[in-house]
């Protein structure tokens, strides 16, 4: 395994976090072990991946890798990538083809013994990412479709790509995942869109509830395979956001699902987290009765729509955040001091049950330096909580 050394030589304090072992840091402040540590865990792989395919580049950090420019940084990268290490294993009577129709557009095609499903990506010259033109389901009979193909597949562990991963990233953190999108909001962002969703969710009574019934058989199965790995850090990726999630549906999709997961991973000594982005406000209230350990995401104002303040009050002395400053306060139409004091409030406010990080990444306009910034304040409040033991 590489070590966080950072320019290749230990200097500074033996808390400071390019001289700490990040994946152990990172289980201590995540399992109350880190005598009120925390870990700077900033997401920056949109910077990087948006100014690396529009030809900006990355500066400094064009030779190195993404791992090389996070060790060169002195903080720790959340380490999704282990989600590869999950991997669904489609029926045999299942196939998947891709077909070309001109130079922007491709259709993915699924077929299966009771019909196929297809979905149409446009990619664009903007942007490295595709938009999605045509959903995979836009009628009752093509959510029948779908609901076969999530009844027969099942999920796997990759142990080679989890062992070849660790020794690559593993000086960065600790194994991280994040499980699929939980029922409303697979049908808004994976499956159907938004729009067609909701007519979904009032208009195809028993043909959608077949599908939510199996495709949460198919998480808990994932689950299985998720609690017999060494992957402990759990997250459920569902980019929440009120303002196309009601508390009403909620309450009767999300809750329950979310409290049979989070009771089953728990037993198996797992941390919880969920994903919530965007607009958040009506949906707070929830935070501390869904089985979750934490939520990632929050955007505070000036970019969300909650205060700082009605997080806390939302999240208690219970409920870990994860992340919790703007990511527009990188970018330099905001002074630097704006976000140092932002990172001194998130940490007086929500430590030592805080993974501080950027709501939700970076955008390529920011200032990658500005990493460094918030570091320093970590660095400096992790020195003087060690001072007192």
């Amino acid at each position: 395994m590489a070590t966080n050394t950072g320019t290749g030589c230990a200097t500074g304090r033996p808390t400071d976090h390019r001289n700490l072992d990040l994946a152990k840091l990172h289980n201590d402040v995540c399992f109350g072990r880190s005598n009120g540590m925390i870990i700077w865990q900033p997401r920056i792989g949109c910077w990087w991946q948006d100014r690396k395919w529009d030809g900006r580049g990355v500066g400094r950090y064009e030779e190195g890798s993404f791992a090389d420019m996070y060790r060169s940084l002195g903080c720790s990268d959340r380490l999704y990538g282990f989600n590869e290490c999950f991997k669904l294993n489609d029926s045999p009577k299942i196939v998947r083809r891709a077909e070309k129709l001109d130079d922007y557009r491709t259709a993915n095609i699924v077929e299966t013994p009771v019909g196929s499903v297809t979905q149409i990506n446009r990619r664009t010259d903007n942007s490295w990412a595709q938009i999605v033109e045509s959903e995979w389901v836009q009628t009752p009979d093509d959510m029948k479709v779908m609901t076969w193909i999530c009844g027969n597949s099942e999920w796997v562990w990759d142990q080679e790509l989890f062992d070849r991963l660790q020794s690559e990233l593993g000086d960065l953190g600790a194994a991280t995942m994040f499980m699929p999108r939980v029922n409303v909001q697979n049908l808004y962002i994976d499956i159907m869109g938004v729009e067609a969703g909701v007519y979904a969710i009032y208009e195809w009574g028993s043909v959608l509830d077949d599908y939510f019934k199996v495709l949460h058989q198919n998480h808990m199965q994932m689950i299985d395979v998720i609690n017999a790995s060494p992957v402990d850090i759990i997250n459920f990726g569902d980019n929440i956001h009120c303002t196309t999630l009601s508390p009403a549906l909620y309450e009767e999709y999300v809750l329950p699902a979310y409290l049979e997961r989070c009771d089953k991973l728990h037993r198996a000594g797992k941390f919880v987290s969920s994903h919530w982005d965007g607009g958040v406000k009506s949906l707070l209230k929830y935070a501390k009765v869904s089985g979750l350990d934490g939520i990632e995401a929050i955007t505070p104002q000036p970019q969300g729509d909650v205060t700082l303040e009605e997080i806390k009050d939302a999240l208690g002395d219970e409920i870990f955040l994860l992340d919790g400053i703007p990511a527009i306060f990188f970018d330099k139409v905001f002074p630097a001091e704006t976000l140092e004091e932002c990172a001194h409030k998130v940490i007086e406010l929500f430590a030592p049950k805080l993974i501080l990080g950027i709501s939700d990444e970076m955008s390529s306009m920011g200032d990658l330096e500005r990493i460094r910034v918030v570091g320093k304040v970590v660095d400096n409040y992790n020195a003087s909580i060690e001072s007192k033991h």
